[in-house]
């Protein structure tokens, strides 16, 4: 197969546009086969060689776009690989390689996507994109009112402040928040600050796609119709196809 410049092919398999991909390109975001490139005229072989946009692998313009949900059970990591520990590629079968958008930490249980689509990782986790991720929380001891208004208004951590979310209450002890961000053991971080710790954590949705009834450790192909809401939910510049 003929070799493309590199911003082409990106066009090409859907993760932005030309212009877009150049600029993605001079900002070091691209790699070729794990090293990073930076000037404009390299090309690509579409059949041999492996693209990465922000450290994601994107799939080639000729392989087909997996969506897969899984219900992630406690003790299993959304590394693709850690010696010694099961990862959530493993509850899957499937041929092609696959990833996990974001991550959800060992402890925690819940909503994992996993995909080949390079645009959709990307979309879905740039903080500036506002995607909604939402969790059920459970805690050692009841919760007061005024702790989950000072978590819902941002809380400092990690150097910066934690942006606005949304709490609804479920018992005593339990209660459902919404981030439009990820840091790292966020809300185990934000339920310490308030005096209390996690003891269940998980996640129940993420953009437009629910966890519903599948079970933890099972997993499933989205549907057409998930899938079509979910890269609505991507901006022009991720998803150009988008009316």
């Amino acid at each position: 197969m003929a070799s493309v410049r590199l911003q082409k092919w990106l066009a090409a398999a859907g993760v932005c546009s030309r212009r877009k991909g150049e600029v993605l390109i001079q900002a070091g975001r691209v790699a070729v086969n794990g090293q990073v490139i930076t000037e404009l005229g390299v090309k690509v072989d579409p059949a041999a060689d492996r693209v990465a946009v922000d450290g994601v692998p994107v799939a080639a313009p000729d392989e087909t776009p997996i969506y897969i949900i899984v219900n992630k059970p406690r003790g299993v990591v959304t590394s693709c690989e850690q010696e010694g520990v099961p990862v959530v590629v493993d509850l899957v079968t499937c041929k092609a390689r696959i990833y996990p958008v974001g991550r959800l930490d060992k402890d925690s249980t819940g909503l994992v996507l996993l995909t080949n689509d390079g645009r959709l990782h990307h979309g879905l986790l740039h903080p500036s994109f506002d995607h909604e991720k939402e969790y059920d929380v459970t805690v050692a001891q009841p919760i007061p009112e005024g702790a989950l208004r000072s978590m819902a208004a941002g809380m400092p951590m990690m150097g910066t402040k934690t942006r606005p979310a949304t709490i609804q209450r479920s018992s005593e002890r339990r209660f459902r928040i919404t981030l439009k961000e990820g840091k790292n053991r966020q809300i185990r971080r934000m339920v310490r600050k308030v005096g209390n710790h996690v003891v269940a954590l998980k996640r129940v949705r993420m953009a437009s796609i629910r966890l519903g009834k599948l079970k933890e450790g099972q997993w499933r192909h989205l549907t057409d119709r998930e899938v079509e809401r979910l890269l609505e939910t991507l901006p022009p510049e991720i998803n150009p196809e988008r009316p």
